[in-house]
């Protein structure tokens, strides 16, 4: 009996061993069965992607992006107009430090790659009105394109020249001054920032609502571009209202030396106008220790174009006043002032220098006329100022 039992137990043996085996031996081909497929699967996939790459390539893909980039690139760098254009629209949305930032790019390359004619910018720091228009049409009548005009007013002004008008919108983004405080240099060079942004402004004149010419755009244009020097007046007065005024937190940046005093009223080049602008040296100087009785308009731009490049200053203004009647201010002419025996004495001939040479044109334009001052100057031109 117990043989029998051990003769089952050897059968039920074989035939687990036998089992496992025939498991073991199905297994392996599932599984490459399933890895044949799959192998077929990314070769089918392989072959898809091929083909739509060859036919429809990655730009069906992507082609949604490049609309939205490639006009912007190509319409900045395609074509140097756009570079070399002003601005169509002087009201920009630039704050001041923006302004400056912008307008201090400078090209390396003095050679202009195109046909660039210089102009002069003839900037107004004015309340309001220019009520002497009339006289400023006329003058720069039939020379468009060799000036351009900027307007700095009280914000709150709002200018009515008509279309046809030469300062129909040429007013700049602007803020409050105050004569003799910071601020009223601050529009200056907001001026000239405005300015610098035409890159064919090459000189750069301050007027106010009070100014006329006194000679006719040509002779102006050539005076002004054949010049050696800009035309900022630029002296060292010892007295109280000069020296007297300098104060010693200016050190180091400033020595008394150094100290200078001039009209508010300039004409400078273009690469003096990028100092002005540029700079942050001597702006915060003036800002704190040059305050009324230091009048900083007539104080920072003399001392610190002196510092940086008196070799390009003739130390002296090419805008006629009249101080003989005395007081803080100079002379304002009404209608009765203005005859023939004025305008005779306001271009009688002096004596300055112009390239290192003596001559006897001295002054380009002449202040201070009041509104009422427009019916006889008008008149009085064609004769007298030549146009």
């Amino acid at each position: 009996m117990q043989s029998g039992v051990v003769q089952m137990m050897e059968e039920s043996k074989d035939h687990l061993v036998g089992g496992r085996t025939n498991q073991t031996r199905a297994f392996p081909r599932r599984l490459l069965q399933l890895l044949m497929l799959f192998l077929l699967l990314c070769f089918t996939f392989s072959v898809a992607s091929i083909y739509m790459i060859k036919y429809f390539g990655f730009h069906s893909i992507v082609p949604t992006v490049k609309p939205s980039l490639q006009p912007c690139i190509e319409e900045e760098w395609k074509n140097i107009e756009l570079w070399i254009n002003p601005p169509s629209n002087l009201l920009h949305t630039m704050n001041d430090k923006e302004l400056v930032w912008r307008a201090s790019m400078a090209p390396k390359i003095k050679k202009y790659p195109f046909k660039r004619d210089p102009k002069i910018a003839f900037m107004f720091l004015t309340k309001g009105p220019l009520p002497l228009a009339p006289i400023w049409e006329r003058f720069f009548k039939r020379h468009q394109g060799f000036y351009s005009i900027y307007i700095h007013s009280l914000p709150s002004f709002e200018a009515d020249f008509p279309a046809s008008s030469v300062f129909y919108k040429r007013q700049i983004p602007s803020q409050v001054t105050e004569w003799g405080k910071m601020s009223m240099c601050d529009a200056e060079r907001r001026l000239l920032a405005n300015a610098l942004l035409d890159i064919s402004n090459e000189w750069f004149v301050l007027l106010s609502e009070s100014c006329i010419p006194i000679y006719n755009f040509n002779v102006i244009y050539k005076y002004i571009s054949q010049s050696k020097h800009s035309f900022v007046g630029a002296f060292d007065d010892p007295g109280p209202f000069g020296r007297g005024r300098y104060d010693e937190n200016m050190l180091p940046e400033v020595n008394i030396s150094q100290w200078r005093k001039g009209s508010q009223w300039f004409e400078i080049s273009r690469k003096l106008a990028l100092y002005i602008v540029e700079d942050t040296k001597f702006y915060p100087k003036f800002a704190e220790f040059c305050r009324p009785a230091c009048y900083v308009d007539e104080h920072y731009f003399p001392t610190m174009l002196t510092i940086q490049a008196s070799n390009l200053l003739a130390n002296r203004s090419i805008t006629w006043v009249d101080w003989s009647r005395g007081g803080a201010h100079p002379a304002t002419f009404g209608i009765s002032d203005i005859t023939e025996e004025f305008m005779k004495r306001m271009l009688g001939e002096r004596s300055c220098m112009y390239n290192d040479r003596n001559t006897s044109v001295c002054y380009l334009f002449a202040r201070k006329f009041s509104p009422s001052a427009l019916e006889p100057l008008f008149l009085l031109a064609p004769k007298y100022l030549g146009f």
